[in-house]
């Protein structure tokens, strides 16, 4: 009956149905985000005043998706909009694996705002590949330093995360090249 009345593109960042789920004996929406790897719940209790509020959804957004895809949703007209063209389409492309499709050449640009941990986990997958550093580099102190200077709680990844990772790219990128392979001898 609530659902109709959630339009937010908030909504968008959530599973649809959200569980009804019982806390010291009051009853709450509990609010499962869609990100890949994020396991956060958000509760809203329905007795309170506030039971249509999506404050805490907005600030979970903002920090697990980031301010930019935010600020994009709200320019949506509804969550089914943000749902399909925006949210969709970062899951989709949001695997460990997107960072190694070819970008083009152009100017290196960076973002403003912080790494996901799955972006994180990439970028330094993505950077120990390619400068051939050792997985072991995620727990040099200097490293460490430039990485969570400013930011303490910083995600970093263990070096059997970034070990695991790379097996995992390699094994799907000899995948795709077996496929490729495979695909141009039959054109032969």
């Amino acid at each position: 009956r609530l659902m109709k009345e959630w339009v937010s593109p908030v909504y968008a960042f959530f599973e649809p149905k959200p569980r009804i789920v019982e806390h010291d004996g009051r009853r709450a929406h509990q609010f499962k985000c869609c990100a890949r790897g994020c396991k956060t719940m958000i509760r809203r209790f329905l007795d309170k005043k506030d039971a249509r509020s999506t404050g805490n959804m907005r600030k979970h957004v903002k920090s697990c998706w980031g301010d930019d895809v935010l600020q994009a949703a709200d320019q949506a007209k509804d969550a089914q909009e943000v749902r399909t063209k925006i949210v969709g389409g970062i899951l989709r492309n949001g695997s460990i694996t997107a960072s190694f499709e070819r970008k083009g050449k152009g100017k290196v640009t960076y973002s403003h705002r912080q790494h996901t941990r799955t972006e994180t986990k990439a970028e330094i997958v993505h950077w120990v590949a390619e400068s051939l550093r050792p997985f072991e580099i995620v727990k040099d102190r200097g490293f460490q330093s430039l990485m969570k200077t400013g930011r303490p709680e910083y995600y970093l990844p263990s070096p059997a995360t970034v070990s695991h990772d790379v097996r995992l790219v390699f094994a799907r990128t000899r995948q795709r090249i077996a496929k490729m392979t495979k695909a141009r001898s039959s054109i032969d």
